[in-house]
């Protein structure tokens, strides 16, 4: 069996786009060895003036997820900043997380659980799932504590009996996913002030996980 320095590095990317162009970014991400992906409906939080006096600051958006080794997500990524242009203000935002382990997708299987490479990075991805309806309170806490905004998820079964999953966890029906990326030196105040808002030590009252961020695109102070 292979050692774990023989073992590819896998990587989740995360790209957040305006509604209908999540199938755009799988057709282009496919060109570089990307297989496929699964794309998600949120909606975006962060402000802007001009659409607050336009009343269409809940804008809709897409969240690609795909999976793929280390090299071929930075090539696809290159191109999905080319062809989407990521380094212009709300043109979107692309950013990767370790992956340990893959089972199920033809170009990334892997045999080993693979550790965490522990790169210096400068971010976090936080993500907090929550009663429905409480979004947007974690959103309101986490600007409070010096977070840009958010992309909320509606997580719902098809039926009440249902349940969908995110990272192989369960999400009831009823529940909504807040996806935060934090500079590592406003994490441990953003999770905080959630923490404190929707009093998510309480049994019932929702969870947060945070991850490394590897790489990201569209980013701005």
């Amino acid at each position: 069996m292979a050692s774990n320095t023989e073992m590819p590095d896998f990587e989740l990317v995360s790209v957040i786009v305006d509604f209908g162009l999540g199938s755009k970014v799988i057709q282009t991400a496919k060109k570089y060895g990307i297989s496929g992906g699964t794309v998600l409906l949120g909606k975006g939080t962060i402000k802007n003036r001009l659409l607050e006096l336009l009343a269409i600051t809940d804008v809709r958006k897409e969240i690609v997820l795909m999976v793929s080794d280390q090299d071929t997500i930075r090539q696809a990524l290159e191109g999905l900043d080319q062809k989407f242009k990521f380094s212009k203000p709300n043109h979107g935002i692309a950013f990767t997380t370790s992956v340990g382990h893959v089972i199920g997708a033809r170009n990334c299987h892997s045999d080993q659980i693979k550790e965490g490479r522990g790169e210096d990075s400068m971010y976090h991805a936080i993500t907090a799932i929550v009663e429905k309806g409480n979004a947007e309170y974690v959103i309101e806490a986490a600007t409070e504590a010096g977070s840009k905004g958010g992309t909320i998820i509606n997580a719902r079964g098809s039926g009440i009996h249902e349940t969908s999953k995110l990272f192989s966890m369960e999400i009831e029906p009823e529940k909504e996913i807040v996806m935060i990326l934090s500079k590592k030196e406003n994490t441990d105040a953003i999770v905080s002030a959630i923490r404190k808002k929707v009093k998510i030590d309480e049994p019932g009252n929702g969870i947060i996980f945070i991850q490394d961020v590897n790489k990201t695109y569209g980013l701005y102070e």
